[in-house]
């Protein structure tokens, strides 16, 4: 592990901000914000050969139970903000300016409770698509947050493009994870929402001396990923080795690398229902060719497999939420490693 910067990562120009200033003021705000827990797993560090295994536990985030609900409520209050030309969301003018304003997302669960939940507290209005395949627990509680709620047939990809369209016919705002060509700076504030994340480690980290030599990140289309590993390269002072994690049916990220440029892949629907996207985002694929080192290939075998070991440990996740964990089990890394892994949300019927 390198105490400095690599050249390669000063040099990286990213369509995103890697600060975390403007998410954590906004939070500071919010009576349920509070550090998710990030703690040293001493049993899985022997199970994994490995000196030190680190959990960043993301099941319990803002009562919403997974990350995704730093990226969409934060994106929502800063358009407000933008709108409304004021800071203070309390305000009258801006209250008038939310409820003028209509968010739709297409989302696998996480990403559409967080938009849901950040239009109801800001006065906004929500409308989120769910692909079939979306168990219906997410459903209600989207629902429960005064969200609509349109089902579509099809895969996730195909609901997006349902949600554009509902956009562009009813003039509502679209408010994606995944960014496209013309279609980046709400995305980029969703990616911002989500360095929160990695500021909570880096703070932990500063205390205690003991820096992660690897990080391994779950990736759909990979808008945590890159937020989490930019906000590495530009503000940890001792740099891991990052790695992206991704479903071997889903493999997007590692594939748009591999041919420098955006590839969509094709495969069987992955039980890892939050990181099966078969396009990258645009954005994230431009960080991530730059800030990862490597990228791995998960199973839905290995990925159920992690479930079930972490639940012995008493760690309650999904697959896509273990995905990290099922990543470590075919390596072979030094015995002297300090890894970090993430949790990133809780069971589908927590």
């Amino acid at each position: 592990m390198s105490s400095k910067k690599s050249p390669e990562a000063k040099a990286v120009l990213r369509a995103f901000r890697t600060a975390s200033e403007r998410p954590m003021a906004l939070l500071q705000q919010c009576p349920v914000y509070k550090p998710t827990p990030l703690y040293e797993h001493a049993e899985l560090a022997s199970h994994f050969v490995v000196a030190q295994l680190i959990i960043k536990d993301e099941s319990h985030r803002m009562r919403l139970g997974s990350f995704k609900a730093l990226g969409g409520a934060f994106a929502v209050a800063q358009m407000i903000s933008d709108v409304a030309g004021t800071s203070d969301l309390e305000s009258e003018v801006a209250r008038r300016q939310a409820e003028k304003m209509t968010f739709i997302t297409a989302s696998a669960g996480n990403h559409g409770l967080s938009v849901a939940a950040g239009a109801r507290i800001f006065g906004a209005h929500a409308v989120i698509y769910l692909a079939a395949a979306v168990p219906e627990e997410f459903a209600n509680r989207i629902r429960a947050l005064d969200a609509k709620v349109v089902r579509t047939s099809g895969s996730y990809e195909d609901s997006v493009k349902a949600a554009m369209d509902a956009a562009n016919e009813n003039g509502w705002l679209l408010l994606a994870d995944g960014s496209w060509e013309g279609y980046t700076e709400r995305p980029a504030l969703v990616m911002e929402g989500y360095t929160v994340l990695a500021e909570e480690c880096r703070k932990e980290f500063v205390k205690t001396g003991h820096w992660p030599t690897h990080v391994f990140l779950q990736a759909g289309v990979g808008g945590l990923a890159a937020a989490v590993a930019g906000h590495i390269r530009d503000y940890w002072t001792e740099q891991p080795e990052i790695f992206i994690v991704e479903p071997e049916a889903a493999p997007c990220l590692m594939m748009s690398v591999r041919n420098k440029q955006l590839t969509r892949v094709e495969g069987p629907e992955s039980n890892m229902g939050r990181l099966d996207c078969k396009d990258a985002s645009l954005i994230a694929f431009q960080s991530l060719k730059h800030d990862a080192n490597g990228f791995l290939q998960v199973s839905d075998a290995a990925a159920i497999a992690a479930v079930d070991m972490l639940a012995h440990h008493h760690i309650h996740t999904t697959p896509s939420g273990a995905a990290t964990t099922a990543a470590l089990e075919n390596l072979s890394l030094p015995p002297d490693s300090r890894c970090l892994i993430f949790i990133t949300e809780g069971p589908e019927a927590g």
